[in-house]
């Protein structure tokens, strides 16, 4: 389930459940819409579970918007983004959680 924050600047994103297609899909959807000078920060801390499909979009859509933090990504996640040539992660850990930051 994807819960938008409002807020004026930066827009939070916050995916709660399980991270499959269908949210992945929003999140893209929601970063597509997104200004380009908009910061997006995604919050993925409270999935219980990621599907490889899920996390290949999400990627996709990062390498597009160029002003995203993505906190809550597992070692798996992580891997599998480096693995499809998604770059810019950093050693930053948040809440135990290896953040992403473009």
């Amino acid at each position: 389930m994807l819960l938008p924050t409002p807020t004026s600047e930066p827009i939070q994103l916050s995916v709660a459940g399980l991270f499959d297609l269908p949210a992945a899909l929003r999140v893209a959807r929601a970063l597509a819409d997104a200004n380009d000078e908009t910061m997006v920060r995604i919050d993925l801390t409270r999935v219980s579970h990621f599907d490889d499909s899920g996390v290949a979009v999400l990627g996709r859509a990062l390498t597009s918007h160029h002003r995203t933090d993505v906190k809550g990504l597992r070692r798996h996640q992580i891997r599998l983004l480096r693995y499809l040539g998604v770059e810019g992660f950093g050693e930053s850990i948040v809440d135990a959680q290896p953040v992403w930051t473009s």
